[in-house]
């Protein structure tokens, strides 16, 4: 992983405050370009929201709206406040996650949302009651657990047992009761197979069978059109660096030749990007604190660990790294480096889970240098455990 001369200035001028440095360092200018990029190449009728879960900070949550994302997709309440406080009307937002309580369901249908995701029988029947006592009627999307799934993703959120949707199969059962309720307004399908592709193809069959399941239901029901489909988000970054990064001409194009081979111009798709808008604005900086050697490995301990940046143990994985470093003289003759070595890097909580890094090449390290882990822009602090150990939290910092 390169570092910029601008982050390297920036952790420069914050090391030498005198404090131990851990923080975030936020540039949005790539998540700005990322949307703007999509605008201009998805095909007519695709619009581009913000999973605000990827990181629901204020920067990027105005990154959004001033790049022309359509609007936020929601999770709970405390987003749609913080999206509405950003400057997004409840028009704009879509509300996806099951279980959504009595009260967020009252809070999206009294303003207005745009579309609440039904989960199932019983959240659809509850949202029925809440719209019947404020004489409205609310635009849903009936979300589906497929059956089938996509065994090269990250995650999967479709095929086998899932707290997501309802079951493919029930679909003939749970749709005509769904449509008998009076203050829903059926306007389409949720179907979201994967998080974290980046075969372009295995998006691509996602939607293919998506737009099957709506031409059957469309069949079955001929006074219902699927005219919005929500295929989720799913495109994949390269935590690897392998090269191996997510074209999204080639989804556009394939998603192009999809909608005019099944006839679905004029109609609606929602994509729902978190990780891939805001991965690349973010890195997780954190200062050297002790190097020692343990039965043949190097364990390199930072300030901050799971508390602070969850992810790589979360999902097993090494973020790219890179070290600044600081120059710091040495405590006494005999303090242990890193040199052109494979080692673990982890936090300073007293637990074995504490991992950040695990068999990674560094060419050379030293005690007060600064570790600094990218694509930490999303699923970053607010995936982290936070009060584990009652460390202090770690600064936010946004770059102009």
């Amino acid at each position: 992983m390169i570092i910029s001369t601008r982050l390297e200035q920036t952790l420069r001028q914050l090391a030498g405050s005198g404090s131990t440095l851990n923080c975030y360092v936020y540039d949005t200018a790539p998540m700005r370009a990322r949307i703007t990029h999509l605008n201009s190449i998805m095909p007519a009728g695709v619009e581009v929201y913000y999973a605000m879960k990827a990181n629901p900070h204020q920067a990027f949550l105005q990154a959004a709206f001033e790049a022309g994302a359509k609007g936020i997709e929601i999770a709970s309440l405390g987003e749609a406040e913080k999206a509405v406080a950003a400057g997004f009307d409840a028009s704009r937002l879509i509300y996806t996650g099951p279980g959504k309580s009595p009260e967020e369901l009252h809070w999206g249908a009294s303003r207005g949302i745009r579309t609440i995701h039904i989960e199932s029988l019983t959240e659809a029947w509850r949202l029925n009651a809440i719209c019947e006592s404020l004489g409205k009627r609310q635009d849903i999307l009936l979300r589906i657990n497929a059956d089938f799934d996509i065994h090269d993703a990250q995650t999967t959120f479709s095929g086998g047992s899932k707290k997501f949707g309802i079951d493919e199969e029930k679909l003939a059962d749970a749709l005509p009761q769904i449509l008998a309720l009076k203050h829903l307004n059926f306007r389409g399908l949720h179907v979201y197979a994967a998080s974290g592709v980046l075969n372009v193809n295995d998006l691509l069959k996602n939607c293919e069978l998506v737009f099957g399941m709506a031409q059957q239901i469309e069949k079955e029901h001929p006074d219902v059109c699927c005219d919005i489909i929500d295929f989720g988000g799913g495109f994949g970054v390269d935590y690897l660096e392998s090269g191996h990064d997510f074209n999204p001409q080639a989804y556009a194009d394939g998603l192009s030749a999809l909608i005019e081979r099944f006839g679905f111009a004029g109609r609606t798709f929602f994509l729902e990007l978190g990780r891939y808008l805001a991965a690349d604005s973010g890195w997780f900086c954190s200062e050297i604190l002790d190097i020692k050697e343990s039965r043949g490995k190097k364990q390199v301990i930072c300030a901050g660990g799971i508390n602070h940046f969850r992810r790589p143990a979360a999902l097993a994985i090494n973020h790219p790294m890179a070290i600044v470093p600081m120059n710091r003289e040495k405590l006494f003759p005999a303090q242990e480096d890193v040199r052109k070595e494979q080692v673990y890097f982890g936090g300073p909580l007293c637990t074995g889970a504490d991992k950040l890094a695990n068999d990674i090449y560094i060419d050379r390290a030293d005690v007060g240098d600064i570790a600094v882990f990218g694509l930490a822009g999303a699923y970053g602090l607010s995936m982290s455990n936070l009060e584990f150990l009652s460390h202090e939290r770690p600064r936010e910092i946004v770059l102009d």
